[in-house]
C-alpha cells in the first residue's frame, strides 16, 4: 500500500499546520516564507537547541569567522537581493555589497526577519525529532522527550549530517579529551594551553575557521592541517565577479567533457584578461541543470576524480581569512599536509599523531572531515526511520534523499510522497549544488510556494 492510499483529507484543526525539521538557515527560511506570505499557515519548528537561524554555519560565536560569499548575494529573499544590506542599515551596521559578514551576525539576521513575520504563528519545539509516522491527517512528528505534533505537510530542512568519526587503520579513534568530535563547541579552543599544537583533519572551510579560532590572537601555539589532497579553498579576488558564461554542448554530457570545457574556458577568459574566478562563476548559474545532463556513471567519475578541485575554486574563502592563513604560514605556525593520520601513540601527557614521516605531539585532533555523505550511514534517527518505513529512498549517489528537482520526497518506487518535501543538503544528489544560501532561499520559497496551494491533503 503507498502512503497516499493510507491518508485522508487532513481535517480543519490541523489542515494549516506545517511542521519543519531543522531550524538552521534551511528551516528558518522556509519558515519565513511561508510566515511572510501565507496568513493562514500556522509552523512548528523542531529545533535541538531551540535558537533558530544559526545551525552549524551560522551558530558560531567567534566573530572572526567569516562567510564566503559577499553580502550582496546574502539576502534571505531571491526576489529583494537588497534585503541584507537593508538590515544592517537599520541595525547601524556599516556593510557593503562586497563585504564578508561574520557568520554569526548572519544568524542574527535570519532570526530578525524571522521575528518580524512570525507573529503568534510560530511554535518551536527544543527538541530532536527522532521518528515520524503516518496518520490518517497525515504524519506525526515525534520528539526525543515525546512531544508529537500531527501535520498535514513535513519539511526536511535539517542541513548537513554529522562528520564520520575519525578512524585510523579503519579503527575509530577513543573518546579521549584530546579528540575533539565537534569543532562548532568553541569551548575546546579554550582550554587549549598557550603553546599548543593542534592537528585539523580537514582542510575545508570548518577547518579553516577553526585553525583562524586556535592561532589567532595566541602567537605560542601552532597548526597542523591534513586531508587526503591537502588543497585550502581559494580565496575571492578583492573585486565583485562578472560571471564569465561558457557556450554547453547539446545532449548528454561527461564529467571529462566538462572538465575539458572548464580549461578551454579559463584559458579563452585569460586571453581576455580575466581570471578563472569568473569562469567558476559563469558555470555556478547552470549547475543543476549540468548535473541532471550527466549520467548515473558520470556522476560517479566526477565525484572521484573532479569534486575537490571544483569545490576548492567554487566554495572559496574571504580574501581577509586568506591572507591570515598566509601570515600563520609564513610564521611557521600553520602547515597543511597531503594524506592522512598514519598512526596515533595514546600517552601522557598528550599523544603523538604520525602523518607520513612527521610525528607530532598534538594537544588536541579535530574532526573537520566534513558531513558524512552516505545518507545510508548518517547515524540520523530520523533518517532511519523514513527509510525504513518507506516514506523516503537514498538517492542513486546515497548523497541524500531522493526528492523531485523541487523537494518533494520519492518512495523506494519512486513515487511521491504526499506532504513530505526537504529544502537544502539532502538534495545533494539530485541538483548537487544546493547547500549555499543562493541555492537554499530559492528552494524555501519554492516550497513555501508548494504549500501555500491546495495542501498535500486538504481541508476534508
Amino acid at each position: 500500500m503507498t502512503v497516499a492510499a493510507e491518508l485522508r483529507p487532513a481535517s480543519a484543526a490541523v489542515a494549516d499546520r506545517v511542521v519543519i525539521i531543522g531550524g538552521g538557515a534551511s528551516g528558518t527560511l522556509t519558515a519565513l516564507n511561508l510566515l511572510r506570505t501565507d496568513a493562514r499557515v500556522h509552523v512548528t519548528v523542531f529545533e535541538p537547541t531551540g535558537r533558530l537561524g544559526s545551525g552549524v554555519a551560522y551558530g558560531t560565536t567567534d566573530p572572526r569567522h567569516l562567510l564566503n560569499v559577499r553580502a550582496g548575494n546574502m539576502s534571505a529573499f531571491p526576489q529583494e537581493p537588497g534585503d541584507l544590506l537593508a538590515w544592517a542599515e537599520q541595525t547601524g551596521r556599516e556593510l557593503s555589497a562586497t563585504d564578508f559578514l561574520p557568520r554569526k551576525e548572519y544568524g542574527e539576521y535570519l532570526r530578525d526577519r524571522l521575528a518580524e513575520a512570525a507573529g503568534h504563528r510560530l511554535r518551536v519545539i527544543a527538541e530532536r525529532v527522532e521518528d515520524i509516522s503516518v496518520v490518517p491527517d497525515g504524519y506525526e512528528v515525534r520528539g526525543h522527550d515525546g512531544t508529537a505534533v500531527v501535520a498535514p505537510s513535513v519539511v526536511l530542512a535539517h542541513g548537513n549530517e554529522a562528520p564520520r568519526r575519525l578512524a585510523v587503520d579503519g579503527q575509530p579513534l577513543p573518546r579521549a579529551s584530546w579528540h575533539v568530535d565537534n569543532p562548532w563547541q568553541l569551548s575546546w579552543i579554550e582550554a587549549l594551553a598557550p603553546d599548543a599544537t593542534v592537528v585539523v583533519v580537514g582542510t575545508g572551510l570548518t577547518a579553516i575557521d577553526t585553525a583562524i579560532s586556535v592561532l589567532d590572537g595566541a602567537p605560542g601555539r601552532s597548526v597542523v592541517m591534513v586531508s587526503r589532497h591537502g588543497l585550502l579553498p581559494q580565496a575571492h579576488i578583492d573585486c565583485q565577479c562578472v560571471a564569465w558564461v561558457s557556450p554547453l554542448p547539446a545532449g548528454p554530457l561527461t564529467a571529462d567533457q566538462l572538465a575539458e570545457l572548464y580549461r578551454e574556458q579559463v584559458a579563452a577568459a585569460a586571453e581576455h584578461g580575466v581570471n578563472w574566478h569568473h569562469v567558476v562563476d559563469g558555470f555556478r548559474g547552470p549547475t543543476q541543470s549540468i548535473w541532471a545532463r550527466l549520467p548515473l556513471a558520470e556522476r560517479e567519475r566526477f565525484l572521484a576524480v573532479y569534486a575537490r578541485a571544483w569545490e576548492v575554486r567554487r566554495h572559496r574563502m574571504a580574501p581577509q581569512i586568506a591572507a591570515r592563513l598566509d601570515a600563520f604560514q609564513a610564521e611557521g605556525r600553520l602547515r597543511v599536509s597531503g594524506g592522512g593520520i598514519d598512526g596515533i601513540v595514546d600517552e601522557a601527557p598528550h599523544p603523538l599523531v604520525r602523518i607520513g614521516e612527521t610525528a607530532v605531539r598534538a594537544h588536541a585532533v579535530v574532526n573537520c572531515t566534513g558531513p558524512q555523505t552516505d545518507v545510508t550511514r548518517s547515524g540520523n534517527p530520523l533518517l532511519d526511520a523514513l527509510l525504513q518505513q518507506g516514506l523516503a529512498a537514498p538517492d542513486e549517489l546515497r548523497l541524500g534523499l531522493s526528492c523531485t528537482p523541487y523537494g518533494e520526497l520519492l518512495d523506494p518506487m519512486g513515487q511521491v510522497v504526499p506532504g513530505l518535501l526537504t529544502v537544502g543538503p539532502p538534495r545533494k544528489g539530485t541538483l548537487y549544488e544546493t547547500t549555499a544560501i543562493p541555492e537554499i532561499r530559492v528552494q524555501a520559497a519554492e516550497v513555501a510556494a508548494h504549500l501555500r496551494g491546495p495542501r498535500s491533503l486538504k481541508t476534508a
